[in-house]
């Protein structure tokens, strides 16, 4: 604003300016010349004009003076602003690359071009390494504290003949409770992780009590060698100095056990897990030295393929032990506060880990194995039964969660569920899953194995043989498949009925025995199928076009046209195979339904919701229904829905057995109505009739298949078979014969010849059934027998029946 201010007042006068505005103020003050002579004063103005003109320039020429001498002095004072700026700058600069020297003296030497450290670097790294050590110092000293503790508990114990004190292991104990609690402190206040310190102490203390207890246990196995153990102890003949010796040792153990149990329950660190009674748990170790060098090692005995040897072992040595353990060990328990603990059963738990051990490293070397997998574990499940069978479970032992101070036989017989050992290859999937595959895919083996057989679908004459399964019915005469199949299924359920878990169960059913009832039952339905196929007119015309049941061949094995395939007893001969087939399964299927193992596994699908799901998604097993109620139990069986498919496939092929029959005597019969033949009268006596000849072709064909169906089938199906067949050619020769034609055009000597021809076929049917059956043979004719009878009736009597069937009675 001030340089502004000067340049204003260095301007030159606005003269121009001054004049128009005096101008400005005289027209506006004298507008005409009379007003300047009425302005007396005038002059005076004028003067006063001049005199303020006069000032003013005087004022202005003072003006300037002092206008200069502002100039000269502002130039003197921004020279001296100017040069103070300028020392100023240089002041700054040299700040700015004094503060750059000393930024780059604490740069990381990461950073530096020469790679030597800073000062500060050095001293941060001294800092930090002081801090570090005097942590591993603390670190040092607790670890020191502790083995030292460590030592001196264990010492304590080899020392002393007694367990009198555990005082140096309650001290590590004390030590290590008080590091926790620092650390706990720590790292609630910095916010830090667990430290490692802490799992090593814990792990101190864990191996510092598991070497005291090597040290107890080493008398009670010294002592333990006077009685021979592992080999079968004779308590009796012992000396009272080494029973009393073994009994010493063992009740240490037992009192270590009852001081470590109170020591850790109050523990505020991990505490040691209970791994059962230390005394019969160090004479166990024996034992796994033996299991090991026999079956762990590079021995004979050590073989992949023979897992029954090691669990046979394990069996003997519980047998062995068992009375030992009854006797002796259980009085020396039974006098301590384990008086609880069955001693033979914890010393069987015991072993258990040895056989868990060998399975679990062995099992993965088995998975490209199927068949020694499959053995394993059905050894593993042979031996679960047996030392289920000999009165092992968890009840009574350390394994049990409720094991308390009451004697054994103020107990309650109450029964802890123990899984086996199997439980421990069933309980990974992975090898479950192998398992089950390999038994699957060898199951299906064996079955194509048996449809691919040459004598598959023949008919067994043995009626049975060897069959036990009371619901079917010993006439029924399956063929060879049909045996072999049902032996197959049940041999796949001999394989997993031991298993323990109904999941595991219900796998098995669906992955092994399911595909095997549904294939058979598919190729069953194949070949009916298929015969149907080579029936027809068209099929007829292609020969070699498909197979049926036995494979498509005649009975030498040679493959046979279409047509002698589908026709003649051979024809009924295959669809008999199908009949026979489907029926006995159907009745197989029946009675497994019924059996106790099925029936457990059925009511179970029904009350697991996890099992109801996996069935659900079966089409071949019956939709489960949610039962919650124990008491109530699920209706039908778990096979109904296959029984159903498979007493349809009977069903068809009955109802195709008799379309052949019929089909076939229609056929032949045929050319007996289109070739007049009954209309042909004897050549003798009036009373003697000759049948044509056109009529044995059918009738032979009828007796043919008669006499093979008869002893084939079972007599309540043959039954069932021979009133349909019967019925049906009975009524197709009433409706051609009688019914067509009307009784005007047939002669009273052809009605006799139709009489007999009935006669015939009635007499040919009962020696086919080759059983003194006549009603039952004579039953399906008997409305074309009447019909016949009524041809023959003749004068008054034929109109007796005409008046009583069409006429009115009369009075």
């Amino acid at each position: 604003m001030a340089s502004v201010r000067i340049q204003a007042l260095l301007q030159e006068p606005d003269l121009a300016g001054s004049e128009k505005r005096t101008l400005d103020f005289l027209n506006a003050s004298f507008t005409t010349l009379g007003h300047l002579d009425d302005q007396p004063d005038l002059n005076h103005t004028v003067e006063q004009a001049r005199q303020g003109r006069d000032q003013l320039k005087a004022q202005l020429s003072q003006f300037r003076i002092d206008v200069d001498a502002l100039i000269v002095q502002s130039r003197s004072d921004a020279q001296t602003q100017l040069h103070t700026a300028q020392e100023l700058s240089l002041l700054r600069h040299s700040l700015a690359d004094e503060l750059s020297s000393l930024s780059e003296e604490l740069v990381s030497s990461l950073a530096a071009s020469d790679g030597k450290p800073t000062l500060l670097e050095n001293l941060e790294t001294l800092h930090r390494l002081l801090k570090e050590l005097e942590s591993v110092r603390s670190y040092v000293q607790i670890i020191e504290r502790a083995l030292k503790l460590s030592a001196s508990a264990v010492e304590q114990i080899r020392s002393s003949s007694s367990l009198s004190s555990l005082s140096e292991y309650e001290a590590l104990q004390q030590f290590i409770a008080s590091v926790h609690t620092a650390c706990v402190q720590v790292e609630d206040s910095a916010g830090q992780g667990n430290l490692q310190i802490l799992s090593f102490l814990d792990s101190v203390r864990e191996q510092t009590w598991l070497d005291i207890k090597n040290v107890v246990s080493a008398a009670l196995l010294s002592a333990s060698e006077k009685l021979h153990w592992p080999t079968p102890v004779d308590y009796v003949s012992v000396t009272d100095e080494d029973r009393n010796m073994f009994q010493s040792a063992f009740l240490n153990l037992l009192k270590l056990q009852t001081m470590g149990e109170k020591l850790h329950a109050s523990a505020k660190g991990k505490g040691v897990e209970r791994e059962g009674l230390y005394a019969i748990q160090a004479l166990v170790q024996p034992v796994s030295l033996r299991f090991k060098y026999h079956f762990e090692g590079t021995r004979q005995t050590n073989r992949l393929d023979k897992p029954e040897w090691y669990f046979a072992h394990i069996l003997n040595v519980s047998h062995e032990h068992r009375p030992f353990m009854e006797t002796t060990v259980q009085h020396l328990l039974n006098g301590t506060q384990y008086r609880g603990i069955i001693a033979w059963r914890e010393f069987t738990m015991l072993l258990l880990p040895l056989l868990a051990r060998k399975l679990r490293h062995t099992v993965p070397s088995l998975l490209t194995h199927p068949p020694v997998l499959a053995h394993t574990i059905y050894q593993a499940l042979t031996f679960d039964s047996t030392i289920k069978d000999e009165g092992f479970d968890l009840y009574g032992t350390t394994a049990e969660k409720h094991a308390t101070d009451v004697p054994v036989h103020d107990r309650e017989d109450k029964k802890t569920q123990w899984e086996g050992i199997s439980e421990v290859i069933l309980g990974r999937r992975e090898w479950f899953e192998a398992w089950l595959e390999g038994e699957r895919k060898f199951a299906m083996d064996q079955y194509m194995e048996i449809i691919m057989a040459p004598d598959a679908w023949l008919i067994a004459d043995d009626e049975g043989e060897g069959d036990d399964t009371p619901a079917i019915n010993h006439e029924l005469k399956p063929t060879n498949s049909a045996r072999r199949v049902k032996a197959l299924v049940e041999q796949v359920t001999d394989r997993y009925s031991p298993l323990p878990q109904f999941t595991h169960r219900t796998r098995f059913l669906i992955a092994v025995q399911l595909p095997l009832l549904e294939s058979y039952h598919a190729r069953i339905s194949a070949s009916l199928d298929a015969f149907e196929t080579l029936s027809s007119s068209f099929m007829r015309a292609v020969p070699g076009a498909l197979n049926t049941v036995g494979g498509g061949n005649d009975a030498s094995g040679r493959p046979g046209d279409s047509k002698n395939l589908t026709s003649g007893v051979q024809g009924v001969q295959r669809l008999c195979k199908a009949l026979l087939s489907a029926k006995y399964m159907a009745s197989a299927l029946e009675a497994w339904g019924e059996e106790l193992f099925f029936l457990e596994l059925w009511e179970e699908i029904n009350r697991r919701a996890s099992l109801r799901s996996r069935v659900e998604a079966e089409a071949s097993l019956p939709s489960p229904k949610g039962n919650d109620a124990d008491s109530d139990l699920p209706e039908g069986t778990i096979f109904e829905q296959l029984v159903t498919f498979y007493n349809n496939l009977t069903h068809r092929a009955e109802d195709m057995v008799v379309h052949c029959v019929c089909g076939e005597v229609e056929g032949s019969y045929k050319a007996h109505i289109s070739g007049g033949s009954t209309h042909v009268t004897s050549a003798g006596a009036e009373d003697s009739i000759s049948l044509p000849p056109t009529l044995l072709a059918p009738i032979a064909l009828l007796s043919s298949h008669l006499s093979y169906l008869n002893p084939t089938l079972p007599h309540t199906i043959m039954s069932a078979l021979y009133r349909r067949i019967a019925s049906h050619i009975s009524l197709h020769i009433l409706q051609r014969q009688i019914l067509y034609r009307g009784r005007g055009r047939i002669g009273l000597q052809e009605s006799k010849i139709i009489l007999a021809e009935c006669e015939l076929w009635v007499e040919t049917c009962r020696l086919a059934l080759a059983r003194d059956e006549r009603a039952r043979a004579e039953a399906p004719w008997r409305p074309l027998l009447q019909a016949g009878r009524l041809l023959c009736v003749e004068g008054e009597a034929f109109a007796k029946v005409t008046d009583k069937c069409f006429g009115v009675a009369g009075d």
